[in-house]
């Protein structure tokens, strides 16, 4: 009986633990949108800028990489202002919605973040 009490308890503990670490590492909006924005940085370094038309030139083509990289603090804007936290304590859910209009498609991603880390478990093309 005494043995069974003991493991109970040192189960409690460990649960208990886990939990305020969950809750103090749960990372904040700010990480969240510097995730993000290095993110759709790399995704259009890494696919948009090798398809640009040579309409716009070559120089743009080029420079698309440097252009990105410098427009960096507005990308993070744009995923500050469209993007909704759901706090759980020990984690949060992140909901960003990019759309740009016109011919392009807009995007929905979804996004967990937990003990300082984010998994992006949904990206969906609305």
């Amino acid at each position: 009986m005494k043995g069974s009490k003991s493991i109970t308890y040192i189960g409690l503990a460990v649960i208990s633990g886990l939990g305020v670490l969950m809750a103090l590492t749960n990372p904040d909006r700010a990480a969240y949108e510097t995730y993000a924005a290095r993110r759709l940085a790399d995704y259009i370094k890494d696919e948009v800028c090798p398809q640009v038309p040579n309409i716009f030139g070559i120089a743009l083509q080029r420079n698309c990489n440097d252009l990105v990289d410098s427009s960096s603090p507005v990308i993070q804007g744009i995923v500050a202002n469209n993007t909704k936290r759901q706090n759980f304590i020990l984690f949060s859910i992140y909901t960003t919605d990019l759309a740009v209009g016109g011919a392009i498609p807009s995007y929905r991603f979804q996004t967990v973040g937990a003990m300082q880390n984010f998994f992006t478990y949904s990206a969906q093309k609305q």
